[in-house]
This record gives structure tokens, C-alpha cells and sequence, in this order.
């Protein structure tokens, strides 16, 4: 039997929006140019295809929601009376109904038109009989509003159910509301169900699930039920009703025997014994719950009673090796004392209950009936007692009398446990000397054994040399000769302590200019001379450091020391600097070394700025830098993104969109086709 999941089911749209769907998929999937110069079978074609399509799509997405919804007489009892139960099966069955006749009838529909189309002998015919056959296909849709607004309710509650394996191994807890259900199903299993102390709490089935035995168990938590005739239950205990009828499992009948549920014992005795048909070839166990409020032998002699007539009904006899019944437990969620012992007995009551099933079904008698167990025959006579081989005896007996051999586990056990025992793997060795086991592996490096170089007398030498130094400082200070501290300024003069402060003083600016210089890298900047307090930028360092590049001062020195001239001088050496002829321009050449070709400059002023290339820059000449500096220029040059999102972006925008361009629509126009 599988396993229904009605998770997967589809949505159901409301009917205008199932509308929009359908025909916006047949506005897109279809062609949409037709012209009245056509001839009059390509019409016909254009429209019955946009008929037909449409037609196509109402009935695929028709039959998906009537596949996928679960059918009440194929599915396991136990969910067609859930079913029932949560949303009147009649309801339900008459939703799907008259989506199936909708179906039916949006196919005949379409059928129709199509013959009508096939005589139609305009284009103005053909699709006026197109707009009747898709306004007739939506009016039938329209009808169906309310079908497909309920069967979007049944869906969502659907898929709100648990999942539920109605032949699996199930462990079922009923009984009256509050007597402590969901505690022992949050017990038992992963499950968090809702606890709270008032009833009804739980509304619906609860699924949660438990391993025993290297087995999953599905245990199932039913809403309260009440001892009243089976009209006037409502939705929630008709579920708890549901399930006890259709599941084959283990039906554990819980008791409040401290009565804070609400209702006696006496309630809950009269409510067992209406339900107890339920329970018809099931097996089924009361427990007894809330004990550490209140102990089976502080009950009354009448509730007593009460209780041993349903430990009767249930145990039929079964009487464990203690006395009390395996079909008669107690337990106490709070303190959880009994909890695991009542989920054992019901797993394996459970269990031998299965077996049993399945031995008087009329397929275990066919199994055995195709088993064959073959006996050898005997060839002679003589007699062939059991041997045990050499050595098994002496083994046993000696682990019988503890003097087995010691195993590394047992060794690791002695001496400390995981994490501080070491295991000793030279023992286990296979050399051809047992003394070579433990000795000292060399150290190879640089393809030289290092125990060769190691003086086996290093350590006495060292105790020797520090007894020496020893006497020697002790001879020294005995003698006077201990180094003055350099802290100890007492016994200088006031010169002495003069040239001491200086060496200090220059020392600590030394110490302060390197590191100056490493935490800038040489890359400080250049200070302005108002700021220059040491004068440090003046035409000496300049000619120094000019002269260490390769350049020739005289020139920089000679501007540097001469009169600073007036602002209107510099403008008017300026002005005869831009004045130049025609043909001191048209002479400026040079030649490129590459091609041999001459490049006339356009500017002399760019060629003045292009400086002789050093050694250091690879350029061979003038030329080659310029056109370097050039090319540089070109490379960092920003790029025009034309609005692209970046440099693999292709698209090509459309120029004139037909929407902004089309014109105003005329009267009665509502498309551009």
C-alpha cells in the first residue's frame, strides 16, 4: 500500500484567474498576424488552431487536478472516512464531479465550433465563431467558481496532514481529553506536540516516530474522545474514531487514575466498553497514568474493581513472570518512571501480534508448502560423534579461569584509558636480533646519519666549561675588576658627563632618523622651506643629489642663485616663448628608429616637455618616449560605457519601441494586430 502524499497535489486557481491563465498561454503560444488577403483555408487554419489550443489547455490542467486530488473509493479506508470525516465525502465528490462535466462539456463545445469553422467563408466569420467558442469555454469556467474555491480549502488542509502509513508499525493512544496523550508521545518520540492543562488541546492526528529493535515505529497521538453516542460527536473526536477503526496497531488506552482530567474513573471505564468494539482484533493495552500523583492502592475498592474488570477484558489471562499483566501498566509522564517500559511492552505485543497475523493468513501455509529441507542419508554403519579440535578445551579453560592473553584494549584499560596509554608497536618487530627492537633510529639530514656528529661526552664538557667561567667571574670580582655599570654616572667629572649626554644625544637622533626612513620606505614627501627648520633643502643637497643621478647642476645651480625675477618679466619671456615661425616649426623633426620613417611633431611645446630617456627606462630616444607616453595615455583613457552594463555586454537595445512609436489607437481599437 503506498504511501499517499498530499504535499504534491497542484494548486487550484480560482476560476477568473484559471481564465487568465489559459488564455494568456494561448495569446502567447499562438500565432497572432492574420490578414484578410489570405486565402480563406489559412484562415479557417489560424483560427481553429487558436481554438483547439485553448480547448488543449482547459483540458490538461482539468485532468491534472482530477488525477491528483486522492479518489475516495480507491484510496485505504482509513483516509476515504478521514475524508469523510474532514470535508463530507458527498461534497467532495460532487466538487470533482462537476469539474469532470466541465470538462466534458468545454471539449463538446469545441468540437462544435471547429465543424462550424470549417463552412466559414470570411475572416470576419471565422472569428467571430472564435471569440463565441472561447466566451462560451469561460462562461462554463466561471460556473465552477465555487467547485474550485472548495476543492482549494480540501488542498490546504491536505497538505497540513500528517503522513500517515496505515499498515506500518503503529502504536495508537486514545482515551478522554487530558489524561496525558501528547506527554507520553513527546516522550517517546521526537514529536513536540502542544501540552497545555486544559482539554482538547490536540485537534487533529499527530504523527511522530520511534526506533525499537532497529525498527521505525509510528506512533500516533488522537484527539480526546467523549462517551457519547457516535451522532453527536463532532469533527475532532470523529478523527480519534477514524483512526481506531481503520489502523492496524497497537492501541494503548490511557487512564487518569488521579482524576485531575476532569472525569472519574467510572467515566473512563463506561467510555472503554463503548469503544470497545474499536478494538476488535487489535491488540490493546490499558495504562494507567499519573501515578506519582496517586497510587493504584489509594484508589477506592470500587474504582479498583473498575480498573481489574478492564485489566480482565484486555490481559485475557497473559500473566508476566512478577504477577502483573503485560496488558496492564502504569506510568507517569512527569517523572517519566515507566514511560520506557510501556513503549517496550507495546512494541513487542505489537510484534508477536504481526506474526501471529501472518501465520494464519493462507499465504504462510503456500511458503511452507515450497520448502524443502533435505536430510543427508547415511552411507554405512559406523558411528561419527561431534569432535572439538585440539587446543579449543585448553582455550576455554583457560578464559574461563581469567588467563587469557592480554590484549592491547586490557593494557590500555591499565594504564590510563584512551588518550594517555601509548601503544608500544616495537614489540610486534620481526628483527633477527630481539635486543635491536628499542634502539635509537637515526636522524638523517642532508644524507649524514646526525648521531655520527653527536660527542657522546657533550654534556660533561658543558658542565666543565660553566665551572670554569664560574671560577673566572668569582676571581674577577674578588679582584676588583667587575665593569663599571653604564648607568653609574657618580664618578665622572662635569666635562666627562658633558661628552656622555652629547654621544647620547646624537646616538637617540640616529636611532630616531632610521626609523623615520624604514616607516616611510624613502618615499616622504617633499617639505616646503617655511617649514624646512633644518635647512635642509638648499642648493648644496640639490647639486649633491642631481650630481648622484648622472645630471649636471651648473644650470639648476646657477637659476637657483641668480635674482628672482619680476611677475611682468615672466609673462613676457612667456609670451616670446609661444611666439615661434612656420618654419621653426616645420624643421622640427625626428626621426623614428623602428620603421625609418620621419614623424613630423605637431607641437614643439610637446616635444620641449619629452625629456632624454635614462638607461634605466629602456627608450633609446626621444621619439620612442614620446610615442610611449602617448600610448599610455591612450591606455588609461576611460572607457564610453554607451549605457552597457560592462564590456561583455552585447545587447542592442531596440531603437524605436513599438509602444512609444505606434500612435494613438482608434475608436473601438483595443489591439495593434
Amino acid at each position: 500500500m503506498p504511501v499517499y502524499n498530499f504535499k504534491k497535489i497542484t494548486v487550484v486557481p480560482p476560476a477568473k484567474d484559471f481564465i487568465d491563465i489559459v488564455l494568456s498561454k494561448t495569446q502567447r503560444k499562438t500565432p497572432t498576424v492574420v490578414h484578410r488577403g489570405y486565402a480563406i483555408t489559412r484562415i479557417r487554419q489560424f483560427y481553429m488552431r487558436k481554438v483547439k489550443y485553448t480547448q488543449t489547455n482547459w483540458h490538461e490542467k482539468l485532468s491534472t487536478i482530477l488525477e491528483e486530488f486522492p479518489r475516495v473509493d480507491d484510496v485505504h479506508p482509513f483516509y476515504a472516512d478521514l475524508l469523510n470525516v474532514l470535508y463530507d465525502k458527498d461534497h467532495y465528490k460532487l466538487a470533482l464531479g462537476q469539474l469532470n462535466m466541465a470538462k466534458g462539456l468545454i471539449d463538446k463545445v469545441t468540437k462544435d465550433y471547429v465543424r462550424m469553422m470549417k463552412y466559414a467563408d470570411s475572416l470576419y466569420r471565422c472569428k467571430t465563431l472564435k471569440r463565441a467558442a472561447m466566451g462560451r469555454m469561460c462562461t462554463i469556467m466561471k460556473k465552477q467558481q465555487a467547485s474550485l474555491a472548495y476543492l482549494e480549502q480540501v488542498r490546504q488542509h491536505l497538505a497540513r496532514l500528517p503522513t500517515i502509513d496505515p499498515n506500518t508499525r503503529t502504536i495508537l493512544v486514545c482515551g478522554y481529553p487530558n489524561v496525558g496523550k501528547s506527554s507520553f508521545m513527546n516522550k517517546v518520540t521526537r514529536a513536540d506536540v502542544e501540552v497545555q492543562p486544559y482539554a482538547f488541546t490536540t485537534k487533529s492526528l499527530f504523527v511522530g516516530h520511534t526506533d525499537y529493535k532497529y525498527l521505525r515505529w509510528q506512533v500516533i497521538d488522537t484527539p480526546g474522545i467523549l462517551d457519547r453516542p457516535l451522532e453527536e460527536r463532532n469533527t475532532i473526536e470523529m478523527q480519534s474514531i477514524t483512526a481506531l477503526a481503520h489502523l492496524r496497531a497497537v492501541v494503548l488506552y490511557i487512564v487518569d487514575i488521579s482524576e485531575q482530567c476532569g472525569f472519574t474513573i467510572k467515566q473512563q471505564s463506561e467510555l472503554f466498553h463503548s469503544i470497545k468494539p474499536l478494538f476488535a482484533n487489535k491488540p490493546l493495552m490499558v495504562v494507567c497514568n499519573k501515578t506519582d500523583i496517586r497510587k493504584i492502592e489509594e484508589l477506592s475498592q470500587e474504582d479498583q474493581d473498575r480498573i481489574q474488570e478492564m485489566r480482565e477484558v484486555v490481559s485475557g489471562g497473559d500473566e508476566m513472570e512478577d504477577g502483573e499483566s503485560s496488558s496492564m501498566l502504569t506510568m507517569s509522564t512527569l517523572t517519566e518512571e515507566g514511560v520506557s517500559a510501556v513503549k517496550t511492552a507495546a512494541c513487542d505485543k505489537l510484534l508477536v501480534s504481526r506474526v501471529e497475523m501472518k501465520l494464519r493468513s493462507k499465504g504462510t501455509a503456500e511458503t511452507l508448502n515450497r520448502i524443502h529441507v533435505a536430510m543427508p542419508t547415511p552411507r554405512d554403519d559406523a558411528a561419527r560423534p561431534a569432535v572439538i579440535p585440539a587446543g579449543i578445551e585448553e582455550t576455554r579453560a583457560a578464559v574461563a579461569a581469567g588467563n587469557r592473553r592480554q590484549t592491547e584494549k586490557d593494557l590500555q584499560e591499565q594504564f590510563g584509558g584512551a588518550g594517555v596509554y601509548s601503544a608500544d608497536f616495537r614489540k610486534n618487530y620481526l628483527l633477527e636480533d630481539e635486543s635491536w627492537k628499542y634502539d635509537i633510529m637515526p636522524e638523517i639530514l642532508d644524507g649524514h646519519n646526525i648521531m655520527d656528529f653527536v660527542d657522546p661526552d657533550i654534556e660533561a664538557k658543558l658542565a666543565e666549561l660553566e665551572r670554569e667561567e664560574e671560577e673566572l667571574q668569582a676571581a674577577a670580582e674578588a679582584a676588583g675588576e667587575v665593569e663599571m655599570d653604564d648607568d653609574d654616572d657618580d664618578e665622572l667629572d662635569e666635562e666627562e658627563k658633558e661628552l656622555v649626554e652629547k654621544i647620547r644625544t646624537r646616538k637617540a637622533k640616529i636611532v630616531a632618523n632610521h626609523r623615520e626612513k624604514k616607516t616611510v620606505a624613502n618615499n616622504a614627501p617633499f617639505v616646503p622651506r617655511k617649514f624646512d627648520r633644518e635647512r635642509k633643502s638648499n642648493v648644496s643637497s640639490m647639486k649633491e643629489q642631481l650630481s648622484s643621478l648622472g645630471m649636471d647642476p651648473s644650470a639648476a645651480v646657477e637659476r637657483a642663485r641668480s635674482k628672482p625675477a619680476s611677475r611682468q618679466e615672466r609673462a613676457r619671456s612667456a609670451s616670446r616663448g609661444r611666439k615661434r615661425g612656420r618654419e621653426e616649426e616645420e624643421g622640427n623633426e625626428v626621426e623614428e628608429m623602428d620603421g625609418g620613417r620621419a614623424m613630423r611633431s605637431k607641437s614643439r611645446g610637446s616635444q620641449s616637455r619629452v625629456r632624454e630617456p635614462t638607461p634605466s627606462e629602456g627608450l633609446s630616444t626621444v621619439a620612442q618616449k614620446a610615442k610611449a607616453i602617448k600610448l599610455s595615455d591612450k591606455a588609461q583613457r576611460s572607457r564610453n560605457k554607451m549605457a552597457k552594463a560592462g564590456e561583455g555586454d552585447r545587447v542592442i537595445h531596440t531603437k524605436m519601441p513599438k509602444h512609444l512609436f505606434s500612435g494613438k489607437r482608434g475608436i473601438g481599437k483595443t489591439d495593434r494586430r
